[in-house]
C-alpha cells in the first residue's frame, strides 16, 4: 500500500530505494534529486543545515553576521545532549575569526595570538548557558580553563558582567596544581625560570606578576567550587607549550565521575594525525593513545580544501557526520552558494575519504 501511495510522487528510480538495506541509511544517494525520498523511507534524523556566512565565496556576508553566536548556540544545545548521554570527553572545533568586522578565514593572514583572543572570548560567553540549563551549573561549578594567566587576567578585565564571572576563572597549570599537588604541573623550562623570577621580584608581596595576575585566578575551594561539572578547557597546547596537552589528561583523571571536560579549539587533529611524533614526543604520543582517542566530536566544522573544491566536515551532536561539497551557482538575483550533503555517516570519515567524497559528487553533479 505505502509502495502504491508513493508511486504517486516518486519516480521510479526513488521507488528503487525501497530495495536498499537499512544498513546504509546514512550513506547519501549518489542522485541528488532523490535525497528528500531517501530520508522519506529510511527516517534518517535531520542533519543540521552549514551555518550561514561561512563560505570563502561569501566573505561580505560573514562581516554582518554574528557567525560565533551561531557556533556557540550549535555548540551549547549539543553539548546539553552529550551530557545527558553521560560523556566526560567532549571536544569542540571550529573556525574561531569567521564573522564580525575582522572575520577571516583559513585563506587569510592571521597569527596564534588573535585565534587564542577569539577562543578565549568564545569560551567565556559560552560558559554560561549551562546555569540557565541547571543550578548545578552555579556558584562556580563550570570552570573555565584558560592555557595560562595572562589570558586568564585578560578574560577577568574584559567579561566584568555577573554572569560571565559566575564562572570559576583558572589556568591549566592552577588546576593541575590544585587537583595532583603542588609541582605536578608539567611546563615548559622556559615557562618556569620566568616563573620563578616573577616570584623572586615579587618578594614578600608575592608573584610579581610577570606572566600575568595571579589575582585574575578564583580560589578553588573542596566544598565551593570543587568538585566543577563542567571544565571547559580554552585552547590548550595548541600555539602553546605541548605539555599542557598533558596536564589536561592529569586534570581530568583527577576529576570526579560527575565531571565532564570540554576542549574547545584543542587542534586534536594534529594529536591524533600524528603531526607531533612519537619518536620525539613519547610521553605526548603515550596521552593521545590513552586519552585523547576517547574524545567525542560535538560540535565539528573543519573546512575541506582540495583539488580545486571547497567544503566542510561538519557533526552536530547526536547527529551523524556530513561531508558537504560547497559551489556556487548563478541564480535569478545573481550568485548563490550551494550546499550539498554528499557523504553522511555514524563513523568520521578521513580527510582523505571526505575529499574523495568530495570528489566523486563533484563528478556527477
Amino acid at each position: 500500500m505505502l509502495r502504491i501511495f508513493l508511486s504517486i510522487f516518486l519516480s521510479d528510480a526513488a521507488l528503487a530505494f525501497l530495495s536498499l538495506n537499512v544498513r546504509h541509511q546514512h550513506q547519501i544517494c549518489s542522485s541528488y534529486k532523490h535525497r528528500r525520498c531517501f530520508h522519506l523511507l529510511h527516517a534518517i534524523p535531520v542533519l543540521s543545515e552549514l551555518p550561514e556566512g561561512i563560505s570563502p565565496f561569501e566573505k561580505g556576508a560573514s562581516k554582518n553576521l554574528d557567525v560565533q553566536g551561531d557556533f556557540r548556540l550549535r555548540a551549547q544545545k549539543a553539548v546539553e545532549e552529550a551530557l545527558k548521554d553521560n560523556l566526560r570527553l567532549i571536544e569542540i572545533e571550529f573556525p574561531p575569526l569567521i564573522g564580525g568586522d575582522q572575520s577571516k578565514s583559513q585563506f587569510d593572514d592571521f597569527d596564534n595570538v588573535q585565534e587564542l583572543d577569539k577562543n578565549k572570548d568564545w569560551a567565556i560567553q559560552f560558559a554560561p548557558y549551562f546555569s540557565t540549563v541547571s543550578t548545578d551549573y552555579r556558584n562556580g561549578k563550570t570552570w573555565l580553563i584558560f592555557p595560562d594567566t595572562k589570558e586568564c587576567e585578560l578574560a577577568r578585565y574584559e567579561w566584568k558582567g555577573s554572569k560571565y564571572q559566575e564562572s570559576t576563572f583558572t589556568t591549566i597549570e592552577a588546576a593541575t596544581n590544585f587537583l595532583c599537588g603542588v609541582g605536578s604541573y608539567e611546563g615548559p623550562w622556559g615557562a618556569n625560570i620566568v616563573g620563578g623570577l616573577s616570584k623572586i621580584l615579587g618578594g614578600k608581596d608575592g608573584d610579581a606578576g610577570l606572566l600575568g595576575d595571579q589575582s585574575s585566578l578564583d580560589s578553588l575551594d573542596n566544598g565551593m567550587n570543587f568538585p566543577p561539572l563542567l571544565q571547559c578547557v580554552v585552547q590548550p597546547g595548541n600555539g602553546g607549550p605541548v605539555e599542557d596537552w598533558c596536564n589536561c589528561e592529569q586534570v581530568f583523571d583527577a576529576s570526579p565521575e560527575t565531571t565532564s571536560m570540554v576542549v574547545i579549539n584543542g587542534a586534536l587533529d594534529k594529536l591524533r594525525g600524528g603531526f607531533y611524533p612519537a619518536v620525539f614526543f613519547p610521553k605526548l604520543a603515550s596521552c593521545v593513545d590513552r586519552f585523547y582517542n576517547r574524545f567525542e566530536s560535538i560540535f565539528y566544522l573543519k573546512p575541506i580544501t582540495d583539488k580545486g573544491m571547497y567544503g566542510w566536515l561538519y557533526r552536530v551532536y547526536p547527529e551523524p557526520w556530513q561531508v558537504i561539497l560547497q559551489t556556487v551557482e548563478q541564480g535569478e538575483k545573481g550568485f548563490r552558494i550551494v550546499n550539498n550533503v554528499v557523504y553522511s555517516s555514524d563513523e568520521r570519515p578521513s580527510y582523505n575519504d571526505a575529499v574523495a567524497k568530495l570528489m566523486d559528487a563533484s563528478r556527477q553533479m
